[in-house]
C-alpha cells in the first residue's frame, strides 16, 4: 500500500477545560463540506492514512485524535461518547468549519453518530463504518473487563486478540507492515485514556435517536466483522430513515485499513449525496 502525496497541516486546539485535541487537516479551496474522520478505539488520526489523502483530492478533510488518544489530552475518566462528540464540535468551531460530512469507524462511528444527533445544524451527511448504536446488554461489563485486562496485564496481553479481530488472516499475511503499525499505535496507548474510552463505549446507547436522523447516511461493515457484526449494521440501517447499507465480503473490523479503496469509494459517494 502507498500513501498518496498530500500536504496536511497539524495542530492542537483547546476544546474543553483541560482537554485539547490534536488534528490533521487537509484544507482545500474546493467548495463543499469538510469531511471529518474519527478513528476506532486505541488508534489515532493515522488510522485514515490510506483514505484521507485520496478524499482530500476533492475537498477538505479533517482527521482527529479523539479525547484519550494519540496526541490529544488524556484526562481522568470516565468519558462519554457525548463528551467526545462535543469535543469535535468545539474543534470545528475553533477551525471555523461550519458544514461537515462526519464519518467514523467502530468507536469513532459511535462518536460520529452522536455528533450527527447533537449537531444536525452542521452535519450534511453521516458515514458509519464497522460500528453500532449499542453494544448490547452486557456491554458495560464487557468493556470494563477489557479495560481491566489492559491495566492488570498491559496492552501487550491484548495484541493477539486484537489482531485477529481487526484483520482477516489473508490480510495479515499479505500486509504485515500495516498490522505491525496498528499494533504499535495500540500498545503506545495511555491507560487512563483507554479506560475512559472503554467506559464510554460500554455506556453508549443511541437507538432511540436513530429515527430523527434526516441527513444522508451510509453504513458499511465487513462480513467477517466479529466486533460489530453485520446484525449491528442492519439494526442501524433499519433504524435510520433512508440510510444505505453495504457489506464488504471477507473484510473484518478495521476496513479503512483493510480495504481502504472500498471505504474511500463509500465516502466519496456519500459526499456526492450532499445537496450543494
Amino acid at each position: 500500500m502507498t500513501i498518496t502525496e498530500c500536504t496536511p497541516r497539524y495542530g492542537n486546539e483547546t476544546v474543553a477545560p483541560n482537554v485539547s485535541l490534536h488534528y490533521q487537516y487537509f484544507e482545500s479551496q474546493q467548495a463543499g463540506p469538510c469531511t471529518v474522520l474519527l478513528h476506532s478505539l486505541a488508534m489515532d488520526h493515522s488510522f485514515w492514512r490510506f483514505v484521507a489523502p485520496e478524499l482530500a483530492k476533492h475537498g477538505s478533510v479533517l482527521c482527529v485524535d479523539l479525547r484519550g488518544h494519540g496526541r490529544s489530552s488524556k484526562p481522568q475518566g470516565p468519558y462519554t461518547i457525548a463528551a467526545m462528540a462535543a469535543d469535535v464540535r468545539a474543534l470545528l468551531d475553533r477551525l471555523s468549519i461550519d458544514q461537515v460530512v462526519v464519518a467514523g469507524a467502530s468507536m469513532g462511528g459511535c462518536v460520529a453518530l452522536q455528533f450527527a444527533i447533537d449537531n444536525a445544524d452542521i452535519t450534511r451527511a453521516l458515514g458509519l463504518i464497522d460500528t453500532t448504536a449499542w453494544y448490547g446488554e452486557n456491554a458495560a461489563a464487557d468493556w470494563a473487563n477489557r479495560a481491566a485486562k489492559a491495566r492488570l496485564e498491559g496492552f501487550g496481553s491484548l495484541v493477539g486478540f486484537q489482531q485477529t479481530r481487526w484483520f482477516g488472516e489473508p490480510f495479515r499475511e499479505r500486509h504485515p507492515q500495516v498490522v505491525q503499525e496498528s499494533v504499535a499505535v495500540f500498545v503506545a496507548n495511555d491507560l487512563t485514556g483507554y479506560e475512559g474510552a472503554c467506559h464510554a463505549m460500554g455506556a453508549f446507547d443511541a437507538r432511540s435517536k436513530l429515527l430523527g436522523l434526516r441527513m444522508p447516511v451510509s453504513i458499511v461493515v465487513g462480513t467477517e466483522d466479529y466486533a460489530t457484526p453485520v446484525a449491528m449494521a442492519e439494526a442501524l440501517y433499519q433504524g435510520i430513515p433512508g440510510s444505505r447499507l453495504k457489506t464488504i465480503e471477507g473484510a473484518r473490523h478495521l476496513t479503512p485499513l483493510e480495504v481502504p479503496k472500498d471505504i474511500t469509494r463509500m465516502l466519496s459517494e456519500l459526499r456526492s449525496r450532499v445537496q450543494q
